[in-house]
């Protein structure tokens, strides 16, 4: 299927590692244009040496705490200076540490509200005048399933998460007459660095060897595995591409079957 993102240009956060990899791959692999950032000036260009490398796209590191809305506005710039135009953002960022109500304080929750929800507010004030100018763009959110289904004892990304979704649906709608759509994306349990840490708190938390947190999680995922992070970066690039132009304010999960809500 051809779908339409050779010569295209992506945005992709938190693009040196994990889910944010994953899609940054799989966009060039399809012809896009692509600027990967992330704080880890080493691994991003590691990253983008091996994106041009194996699939001989264009790739654009820019290191960026996108936390700090001068370092967005550095991002946005330098992608138009280098490509000329933004058709694709993938909104990308890892999670806040884990814990209960009682063990964040209010610099954690600060941090938290700036790093998964503000992030996405600044980035798509600087990207969407360039998508209208353009006639069109796709915006896709990378969440978590736990805004269909909060999970224990990670309560920052089940707060800021949801705003994230909430978000996406009013500019679904305010956006839709300039041929921008607007979607999310929920995974569930990836086999990435960030379900390391979590499986290592769980460990830390219940007293259980690791052998056993893993044989807990994974029964209770219908597909009986964790997913690859390529299998999430599949729908990516499908809802990036022309044809998921009537798809938009939607919330999808990618986990194995593990959600048990009917929305």
């Amino acid at each position: 299927m051809n779908l339409g993102l050779r010569g295209k240009v992506a945005i992709v956060g938190g693009a040196s590692s994990g889910l944010g990899k994953a899609c940054a791959v799989a966009l060039a692999q399809e012809g896009a244009k692509v600027t990967i950032c992330a704080r880890s000036e080493q691994k991003l260009k590691q990253t983008a040496e091996e994106i041009k490398d194996n699939y001989g796209a264009e790739v654009l590191p820019v290191v960026s705490d996108l936390t700090r809305y001068k370092d967005i506005k550095r991002l946005v710039d330098e992608t138009v200076r280098a490509f000329g135009r933004i058709d694709i953002l993938v909104n990308n960022t890892g999670g806040p540490p884990p814990g209960g109500f009682f063990d964040h304080d209010d610099e954690a929750w600060e941090a938290a509200f700036q790093r998964l929800l503000m992030y996405v507010v600044r980035i798509c004030r600087e990207v969407i005048p360039y998508m209208k100018k353009q006639g069109g763009g796709r915006i896709i959110n990378d969440t978590s399933s736990t805004v269909k289904e909060p999970l224990d004892n990670i309560v920052l990304s089940n707060v800021f998460r949801v705003g994230v979704i909430s978000l996406a649906k009013t500019l679904s709608r305010e956006l839709a007459r300039y041929n921008i759509t607007v979607n999310n994306i929920c995974p569930g349990s990836f086999d990435t660095e960030r379900m390391q840490q979590l499986l290592e708190d769980r460990v830390t938390t219940s007293g259980k060897s690791m052998d056993e947190v893993r044989a807990e999680l994974l029964a209770d995922i219908p597909a009986g595995r964790m997913l690859g992070p390529e299998e999430l970066a599949a729908l990516v690039v499908f809802l990036a591409s022309d044809k998921a132009s009537g798809i938009t304010g939607a919330t999808i999960q990618v986990d194995g079957g593990k959600i048990r809500g009917l929305f």
